[in-house]
């Protein structure tokens, strides 16, 4: 990854309805735009993602989207769908980046939200660069919160229907949305814990320590859980197989599609669902990598698509 990097600029839009999203500028303001979009809904950038480009090719915008990270108020749902935040990225791209068209970079939750905006505001991409695809389709979500990830992992699986009743294991989703928005503040935050934990714990194709801290606290767990879960409940506030389905809109826009073969979080049959949507797409499979961005095959294909697009 390149050198750590503090920001030149920061601050917070104010985006309506009480919500102030944190912002922050790095790298050349001469330089190529650029947006990162992070995973969950609900995880917030780090400072190792303004590592993922060249600071001296790029001018990189990272925000941290409604209610996690540094954005305000915390862990807040209301007026919080996927709909406001593709209206944010465009609020920030010509408020804070005052950019024509930006690479835009997303993983995970963050291709999801990569793919709504660029469906919605396709001249101004000037290409994407996605990771470990996430469809928002019924049958994903069933395969990691319901039945599916299970079978690999029954150890963490039993820690992640603990807080759930027998009589509620039928909809796991539901049942952790009733906790997860209910008054019981220490059944909320149990919820919380063993929500964030589930994922933190297959994330990768071996376990990785860091994954386990990154949303430890209660602030964060309680954030990552309580907005993953809401976007979750109500199937990305978007229709089933939209994202798939609207695909042509990208056949003009460059783009790279990295997948770990081993992705238990976003299975790799949806970023090959997409890479036919989208052929124009270069897709690269990673033979020996799961889904975090920093294992190191998928991270070596990022920074090359980053590199790349520096000057494409």
């Amino acid at each position: 990854m390149y050198p750590e990097i503090n920001p030149h600029a920061q601050g917070h839009l104010d985006v309506g309805h009480g919500h102030q999203v944190y912002w922050e500028l790095c790298g050349n303001p001469q330089g190529r735009p650029a947006i990162f979009l992070h995973g969950g809904p609900g995880a917030g950038c780090s400072v190792q993602h303004r590592r993922l480009f060249d600071p001296q090719r790029y001018h990189i915008l990272l925000f941290d989207q409604r209610g996690c990270g540094r954005s305000t108020p915390g862990a807040c749902l209301e007026h919080n769908t996927t709909q406001d935040l593709v209206a944010d990225i465009e609020r920030l791209r010509i408020e804070i980046l005052q950019a024509e068209r930006m690479v835009v970079f997303g993983g995970s939750w963050g291709s999801t939200l990569a793919l709504a905006y660029a469906q919605s505001h396709p001249r101004h991409v000037a290409a994407l660069i996605l990771r470990g695809i996430f469809l928002l389709r019924r049958a994903e979500l069933r395969w990691f919160y319901q039945e599916g990830a299970s079978w690999l992992f029954p150890d963490h699986w039993q820690d992640y229907l603990a807080p759930i009743p027998a009589d509620e294991r039928h909809d796991l989703i539901t049942a952790y949305h009733q906790r997860l928005t209910g008054p019981d503040d220490a059944a909320r935050l149990r919820a919380a814990h063993a929500w964030t934990q589930w994922e933190s714990r297959t994330i990768s194709l071996l376990s990785n320590p860091e994954h386990l801290r990154s949303h430890a606290t209660d602030a964060a767990a309680l954030a990552f859980a309580r907005i993953e879960n809401h976007y979750f409940h109500h199937h990305g506030f978007i229709e089933e197989g939209q994202l798939l389905a609207q695909a042509s809109q990208l056949a003009d826009i460059p783009g790279v599609i990295i997948q770990g073969r081993y992705d238990v979080c976003t299975p790799a049959r949806s970023a090959w669902d997409l890479h036919q949507a989208w052929p124009q797409a270069d897709f690269h499979l990673i033979p020996d990598a799961g889904h975090a961005y920093d294992e190191p095959g998928i991270l070596k294909q990022l920074l090359a698509a980053t590199d790349h697009f520096a000057h494409a």
